[in-house]
């Protein structure tokens, strides 16, 4: 018995991605299109794995399992770090980022260090559940003061 509720949660589980995967789908166009970005997560981390698909369908993605030492090298403030940190075109992009903000991001060219979305807000590309609210994604200034950027 225990095995089938293991097998019944791990089906149920890759069902999820599946049905994430489809619902954060980037637009055709992007800004985005013919960038590459890396992303650093930990080892076995399941949503970051979800929002490489994400991000892969805009953006020519590499995977580095070294999640810590890049929120350290780029001085991300600990309240607003995640789970995953993407560098893209010189910038951090912290955590479940759609890609609306990234573009805004590298289209602007801000004097900043780069952009967080904090925590693991459900509904954000890669997490499970509805958005609750707005995304509010902070600007992060190279001294690490920090400002809300946008809202979506």
């Amino acid at each position: 018995m225990k095995r089938n509720g293991w097998i019944a949660t791990a089906a149920v589980a890759v069902i999820a991605m599946v049905l994430i995967w489809f619902a954060v789908s980037p637009a055709e166009a992007s800004v985005l299109d013919g960038k590459s970005a890396v992303v650093h997560k930990g080892d076995s981390c399941g949503c970051c794995n979800v929002y490489v698909g994400y991000a892969e369908k805009t953006m020519a993605v590499q995977v580095l399992n070294n999640g810590e030492a890049i929120k350290n090298q780029y001085n991300i403030p600990t309240d607003l770090r995640s789970c995953h940190t993407t560098v893209v075109d010189g910038y951090f992009v912290e955590g479940h980022m759609p890609l609306e903000a990234i573009e805004k991001l590298v289209t602007e060219k801000p004097d900043i260090a780069g952009i967080a979305l904090a925590g693991m807000p459900y509904g954000s590309p890669g997490m499970p559940g509805a958005k609750q609210g707005p995304f509010i994604v902070y600007a992060v200034n190279k001294d690490g003061t920090y400002q809300e950027y946008m809202r979506i």
